[in-house]
């Protein structure tokens, strides 16, 4: 039988029996914050609840939302006033038990100590956070090169699922610079890279000039991106396999939650949920406006929803993640995965209304790509005044390529528009720059220019 989810207990369940294993976690991890988290019984009594209520996925589903990235920051001020620690008022163990703390990047406001865990935690999504690498064919012994900003940030985490299957991390700060990580890579020769999209495409253009090769030429087995939209993006996902010479797969571990990973399906196959024992993402979407609960059924589309299902230190509850995403139920046609799969459409907070029209940045990224090479690719949504709400046209700068001469842009511009009312609805304006004069970065690609602070 395959391995396909991190619990080889779970690979010889049906859907239902998934189901009946999340559901026994579930009450046991809501009765442990209802009896050692004040934040968590003010929240079961306002809404007239208790655990023992919440007995099923319905049951749960029927629940409002008991946090989001916001309310997260109210309680870590709070905590940090009332007890000394910023690990907030949800926390279920003691301070002192620890082990590890890292924060949201922080690229939205002030960044939250979520990824706070105990040994046990540790221990527990280890195995899950290693087994994604594994079903992409990490062997033991495999180098990595792993380049993020490390130290307190949330995708440090990764690195105790790396090691937990014997892969061994070459991490690099992604601060220290382009030639730094290009040198460690031609001088340790590792089979893996994990990095954003921004950072791998960013050193295509850059290998040559520093260690006299093509990143093809450093022959890895595999690219593990994650942190942006990019790889569901056909012409993104071909340029870097392409340029690399390997797959490229879109992996994901929001605060520990929701661990995935994509298959080597040659159309995107959504990010496979390889842990439903450990949370319930995947399995509880709301509509992100009206914070109702979305029917969980093939290619639903909704704000996810995360509730712990076997964390010590700061589990989550009904925790409004702020991620849009289309899910899919059905079994992968490519590798026959059984459980969830799903799609990052978005953020909820980078949603844009023009004209009535609700549209996310990347769909337009979408649109933009396909005029490769026509274009680089770069693009940044110009605003002018705070979003959601944006005062038509939208503004849309955009990288032409060297090969394109100034008599036809133009005719570009107007295709474009075209393509993007066609799909979006909306015609933005086209401002056109110069070939590199979007700076590409080292952690996440700006996809707004933002005039108005």
């Amino acid at each position: 039988m395959p391995r396909y989810f991190a619990n080889p207990d779970l690979d010889s369940l049906s859907s239902e029996g998934v189901r009946e294993y999340q559901e026994q976690r579930l009450r046991s991890q809501l009765a442990y914050c209802y009896e050692k988290s004040d934040f968590y019984r003010k929240k079961f009594q306002e809404c007239g609840a208790a655990p023992r209520d919440i007995k099923t996925m319905d049951d749960l589903h029927a629940l409002p939302i008991f946090m989001n990235k916001e309310q997260e920051r109210l309680n870590s001020l709070e905590s940090l006033e009332r007890f000394g620690h910023p690990f907030g008022t949800h926390l279920c163990a003691d301070p002192r038990d620890i082990y590890m703390t890292g924060t949201t990047s922080g690229t939205t406001g002030v960044p939250t100590f979520t990824y706070s865990l105990t040994r046990d935690d540790i221990a527990n999504f280890a195995p899950a956070l290693g087994h994604r690498f594994v079903m992409n064919g990490l062997e033991y012994g495999d180098r990595v090169l792993f380049i993020f900003a490390l130290g307190i940030y949330a995708t440090t985490i990764s690195l105790f699922g790396l090691r937990s299957v014997g892969g061994v991390p070459i991490d690099v700060d992604a601060r220290a610079g382009s030639e730094l990580m290009l040198r460690f890579a031609a001088q340790t020769r590792p089979r893996f890279m994990a990095t954003t999209v921004s950072l791998s495409e960013y050193l295509i253009g850059k290998a040559k000039s520093i260690i006299g090769m093509e990143v093809g030429d450093l022959h890895f087995k595999g690219v593990f991106v994650t942190g942006e939209v990019g790889v569901s993006i056909p012409e993104v996902r071909q340029r870097l396999e392409q340029a690399y010479g390997c797959p490229v797969y879109d992996y994901w571990a929001p605060a520990a939650h929701a661990i995935a990973i994509t298959c080597g399906s040659p159309e995107y196959p959504g990010m496979h949920a390889v842990a439903p024992d450990l949370c319930t993402a995947f399995h509880d979407l709301v509509d992100p406006d009206t914070k109702k609960p979305i029917p969980i059924v093939n290619g639903a589309v909704g704000e996810m929803v995360v509730t712990s299902l076997k964390r010590q230190a700061a589990p989550l509850v009904k925790y409004a993640t702020g991620d849009i995403v289309e899910l899919y139920t059905e079994p992968c046609p490519h590798c026959g995965f059984p459980g969830h799969r799903a799609k990052l459409i978005g953020r909820a907070d980078d949603m844009l209304v023009v004209k009535g029209v609700n549209l996310y940045p990347a769909a337009i990224k979408q649109i933009v790509e396909t005029f490769t090479p026509e274009v680089t690719g770069e693009m940044r949504v110009v605003l002018d005044t705070k979003p959601p709400r944006v005062v038509p046209p939208l503004k849309l700068k955009l990288e032409r390529s060297a090969s394109v001469s100034d008599d036809d842009l133009d005719a570009l511009a107007e295709r474009i528009i075209r393509a993007t009312h066609d799909q979006l609805k909306i015609r933005p304006v086209i401002i056109w720059t110069e070939p590199g004069s979007l700076e590409k970065s080292t952690r996440k690609t700006p996809l707004f220019e933002k005039n108005y602070e």
